[in-house]
């Protein structure tokens, strides 16, 4: 039997069976595809809008963090330059998404990784696949998890440019030498700013499930910070007699706070734990996708506006060398007539590594490597088609 993973001593307050067919939606709007790319880290822009583009454009260069994605590359590992010649995408790409872990009260220097996303768009540019890499395998070489890797790279600044060019040699080797072409890196503040920019988001909840992070306070959902596991979270309940709050099975459009806890709970009823975790996490990007292409608030400069001020102070992107980011947005319109297919590794379940009774970390089962060596290879299409058990069939 698969080892459920043991409570931590730490909150992590994060990030089938048909194979879907292969229809192309024409007119989809730029907007739901930079949302595919980013979990929805980027629809300040809709194809639909582009009246005052410029305006919005500027500001968001002005605003958001951004380095070359030739720090991404890990010599020893990948077999070729991550940065495509020219401003456009050519071709094959990878691009990696980082959520990372972040409170009022935490060290700067203290951030990990703990939602990893792995985007990759196959060379026509038609077929887009989002994978999760499971936040508790162990860094090659190495007895720590590979969200510890981006907190290597941290120094004592807490610089994000370090924490994500850590993270991508370490997640590069994990997957057998994947170069990733570009990269984001956003904390749950950023996240939630969007989700609340959408308004809602249509979300699907399997069967009851009680949060750590959120309880009922006079009858209201409130973020109670600093509880690291469910039984913390069940003693605060019984001391305070304020609840956890419960994600009713059923599905509805959510607010962003609810939206954002219920893809952040690991102590799930199925006890798939993080993997579970992964999938909701997909489920919340191609939700947040779907909406963004109808959302009004996209047409609406001012708040736009608003959104790229604060979530500059949110995200990091990592771009090819002379690629900024209003050509980035521009040369991602070859996207509007991808599908996106949600894959998950280890086949949704543990793959633990226990030792002398002790849980040291999750392994990658070969179905899993052999997905990663297929991404890399850009051979993804014939091996879904293969193991149409790899994917997420998510409303």
């Amino acid at each position: 039997m698969p080892q459920r993973r043991p409570p931590r001593g730490r909150g992590d307050d994060t990030p089938a069976t048909k194979t879907p067919k292969r229809k192309k939606r024409r007119g989809a709007p730029l907007s739901a595809k930079l949302a595919i790319t980013f979990g929805a880290l980027l629809m300040m822009v809709s194809g639909g809008a582009l009246v005052g583009i410029k305006t919005i454009v500027g500001n968001l260069e002005g605003n958001i963090q951004v380095s070359e994605s030739t720090e991404l590359v890990d010599p020893e590992t990948s077999a070729a330059p991550a940065a495509p010649a020219g401003k456009a995408f050519d071709g094959a790409f990878n691009i990696l998404l980082l959520g990372i872990d972040t409170r009022a009260s935490q060290k700067a220097t203290d951030a990990r990784s703990d939602t990893i996303l792995i985007l990759h768009v196959s060379k026509n540019h038609d077929q887009a696949y989002l994978m999760s890499v499971p936040r508790d395998v162990n860094i090659p070489g190495s007895q720590q998890r590979i969200n510890g890797a981006f907190t290597n790279g941290l120094g004592g600044k807490g610089d994000w440019r370090g924490g994500l060019k850590s993270a991508a040699k370490a997640i590069s080797k994990l997957t057998g030498g994947m170069a990733f072409e570009a990269a984001a890196v956003i904390d749950f503040g950023g996240f939630k700013t969007f989700i609340d920019a959408l308004g809602t988001v249509p979300m699907c909840v399997e069967a009851p499930t009680k949060s750590i992070h959120n309880f009922v306070v006079k009858g209201k959902p409130k973020y109670i910070g600093g509880i690291a596991d469910e039984h913390e979270a069940d003693s605060y309940a019984r001391r305070t007699g304020n609840q956890r709050y419960l994600h009713k099975p059923g599905c509805r459009e959510m607010a962003g706070w609810e939206a954002l806890d219920y893809a952040r709970q690991r102590y799930l009823p199925d006890g798939s734990g993080d993997y579970g975790r992964q999938r909701h996490q997909q489920q919340l990007i191609k939700a947040m996708a779907k909406k963004a292409g109808s959302a009004g608030v996209l047409t609406d400069f001012g708040k736009v506006n608003q959104l790229i001020a604060a979530v500059g102070k949110s995200m990091l992107l990592s771009l090819p060398k002379g690629m900024g980011v209003t050509d980035f947005l521009f040369t991602m319109k070859d996207m509007a007539s991808a599908d996106l297919v949600l894959l998950k590794t280890n086949s949704g379940t543990y793959e633990s590594i226990v030792v002398n009774g002790k849980y040291q970390g999750e392994a990658l089962d070969k179905t899993t490597k052999d997905m990663f060596r297929a991404a890399k290879n850009d051979k993804l299409g014939n091996f879904v088609l293969i193991h149409p058990e790899v994917v997420n069939n998510e409303k």
